[in-house]
């Protein structure tokens, strides 16, 4: 029995000792790690931020009537380029029975006066003729004659204006007449032949005709949020993408920063505005939506390396990259960042762009077997 124990411990013994053996074999025969390089590069680096908005006319004139009525023509349309002082659309004054009727008892008041002053001009005439009254009495009753006529004329036009909206030897300045007052596109014409108008007043801002401006002066309007705006300033340079113009970009600069913030959606929005110069004949439509980036901080053509590569000392915190000196052999070097886009970062000193660097975090490979 003892020697059958003595067998089975021996037994025990050689698996242990070849499998140690063939253990170190196995792990004689896997390949070795090798870390990926990478190489700083010339780049231009920008950092920015994003807002979302709109391109607006820098100034939108709204085109309202002076006086109530209806539309009886139009002669405008939506696109259409204007001059001010042109004829955009005619109204039909729709006369207030109120104020007709004064008007109306008016010229009948300014009438008998007038008929009554022209007995007694006539008298007095007929008197100086015949040398029984001077000259200023006869004077005196040819002005009251003609002030008696001007008032008749008077009431007669006011009667006509309320009436029509316009009288004759107005012209051009018949309220029913509706002129533009700038120069500039048609953007729209909400109104059509049939609708009524009303006029602008104290008491009421009045029917819209029309929306006249420059398309050549085109802002950007836009929000960002609150996590963003302490980045930015005034006067600040901003690249405009426009959704409907593919592969054009469009320079800008920041001239506005809300100084009171708006909920929406649960989150703090900012307005901005940026004026937008247009330098070439790229016609850009109003309200069409756009994407300002904010240029933060630009660095033209600078070493950059990618910020995967960058280590940081866990106590000091300081910046450092691996830089290989031979054959899976790398040296610790400190480097001195600059501006960051968030892929690349700006390399102010510590490498070149020949020295190779150790990708530490990512691309490991092992290297291949030797057959």
């Amino acid at each position: 029995m003892k020697k059958g124990v003595t067998i089975t411990v021996l037994i025990f013994i050689a698996i242990v000792f070849f499998g140690a053996l063939y253990y170190l074999y196995a792990k004689n025969q896997e390949s070795p790690i090798v870390f990926e390089t990478d190489k700083a590069e010339i780049k231009t680096i920008v950092k920015n931020t994003i807002a979302t908005g709109n391109i607006v006319p820098d100034e939108e004139v709204l085109i309202k009537p002076n006086i109530s009525g209806i539309i009886e023509k139009v002669y405008i349309k939506a696109g259409d380029k204007i001059k001010a002082g042109d004829l955009i659309a005619k109204i039909k004054v729709v006369a207030n029975v109120s104020n007709l009727s004064n008007s109306q008892n008016q010229v009948q008041t300014t009438k008998i006066n007038l008929d009554n002053q022209e007995k007694l001009f006539q008298r007095q005439k007929t008197l100086f003729d015949k040398g029984v009254i001077s000259a200023n009495d006869f004077d005196a009753a040819q002005l009251a004659y003609k002030q008696a006529k001007q008032n008749y004329a008077a009431s007669k036009q006011g009667f006509d204006i309320v009436k029509t909206g316009t009288s004759s030897g107005l012209g051009n300045y018949a309220n029913t007449l509706i002129r533009s007052t700038v120069n500039g596109m048609v953007l729209d014409v909400p109104v059509k032949v049939g609708n009524q108008v009303i006029e602008s007043n104290n008491f009421n801002e009045g029917t819209t005709i029309a929306s006249v401006a420059d398309v050549g002066r085109m802002i950007f309007v836009g929000k960002i949020d609150e996590s963003e705006v302490g980045k930015i300033k005034e006067k600040l340079p901003i690249e405009i993408s426009v959704g409907a113009i593919e592969n054009k970009k469009f320079d800008a600069v920041l001239q506005y920063i809300a100084p009171k913030g708006k909920v929406e959606n649960g989150a703090i929005q900012f307005e901005i505005k940026a004026s937008m110069p247009i330098k070439d004949n790229t016609f850009i439509r109003a309200g069409l939506s756009a994407n300002a980036s904010i240029i933060l901080e630009k660095a033209e053509k600078v070493l950059a390396l990618k910020e995967a590569l960058v280590q940081f000392d866990p106590k000091t915190q300081k910046p450092f990259v691996e830089v290989e000196t031979g054959v899976k052999k790398f040296e610790r070097r400190n480097i001195v960042l600059g501006v960051s886009d968030g892929i690349y970062v700006e390399i102010k000193s510590g490498v070149k762009t020949s020295d190779k660097i150790k990708v530490w975090n990512q691309g490991l490979k092992k290297e291949d077997p030797k057959p």
